[in-house]
């Protein structure tokens, strides 16, 4: 059973300015917009990075989750974290174990092929993390929450090519990487300073508080061929935090040479 990265969401106070910021400096493009996230009270837009996504949404109503979450970490930044599934067998096992763990179902639906589970943050002590599948299996093909396949259409590898990690922090990351590897069915790796969980196309990557905002999806890890150009574009927005990392959306951008 294989377990893929597949998308990665931020919450933002305004979701025009963090689009910009993003696509500018990292010389990505916009792939899609999802009306169907106004039923929880928000606004998105994806962006595409190789076969991966990444994803900003903005509360645009009061007293929405995404709105407490801003207010819980002290601004914009990591909030749900996606990953894909190779089978319903293998999703089922994820919903299994983390009941065994007491982990919620925070939410789950099926639109047609796609099939969808959210696990709930509290229960996780970290950021919101949904584990899907498609009846298609596809990893470089249809992805309903990009809106199918004409997202291929706005990948653009100038810059950017690749989305292969994600940091979150906590104040216990051990236990945290062994909660979700025992869910995942992936056995926990220890580093030198973080504990991850390989993917097929990645890893997590669990580290202590780093900034202060309390637990959290902190970081990602991008793989690039234009490293001089997105540090540039970075200085000049504020986002500059040194030769190997800018600060975008409240998020840490991890950058590696391809």
């Amino acid at each position: 059973m294989t377990m893929y990265l597949r998308q990665v969401c931020l919450v933002a106070h305004q979701l025009e300015p963090a689009i910009v910021e993003l696509t500018s400096v990292l010389g990505i493009e916009r792939c899609h917009v999802d009306p169907g996230v106004g039923k929880w009270g928000l606004e998105n837009t994806l962006m595409a990075i190789g076969t991966n996504f990444l994803e900003v949404v903005a509360p645009i109503e009061e007293n929405t989750a995404g709105g407490r979450y801003l207010d819980r970490r002290g601004g914009d930044g990591g909030y749900i974290l996606v990953c894909q599934v190779d089978s319903q067998t293998h999703q089922d096992q994820c919903r299994s174990n983390a009941a065994d763990l007491d982990v919620r179902v925070a939410f789950q639906s099926d639109r047609g092929s796609y099939h969808l589970m959210q696990l709930h943050p509290a229960d996780l002590n970290n950021a919101m993390w949904e584990i899907d599948w498609d009846d298609r299996a596809e990893i470089d093909g249809v992805w309903e929450p990009a809106g199918g396949n004409a997202w291929k259409d706005h990948v653009k590898s100038d810059v950017t090519t690749e989305l292969t990690g994600v940091e979150l922090q906590s104040d216990d990351p051990q236990r945290d990487a062994e909660q979700w590897g025992a869910i995942a069915g992936i056995t926990v790796e220890q580093t030198a300073d973080s504990y991850r969980l390989p993917m097929a196309n990645g890893e997590l990557r669990f580290v202590p508080d780093i900034d202060g905002r309390g637990a959290g999806l902190t970081g990602v890890d991008l793989t690039v061929i234009d490293r001089q150009q997105i540090l540039e574009a970075a200085k000049a927005i504020n986002g500059y935090h040194d030769d190997h990392c800018v600060e975008l959306c409240g998020t840490r951008f991890y950058l590696h040479d391809r």
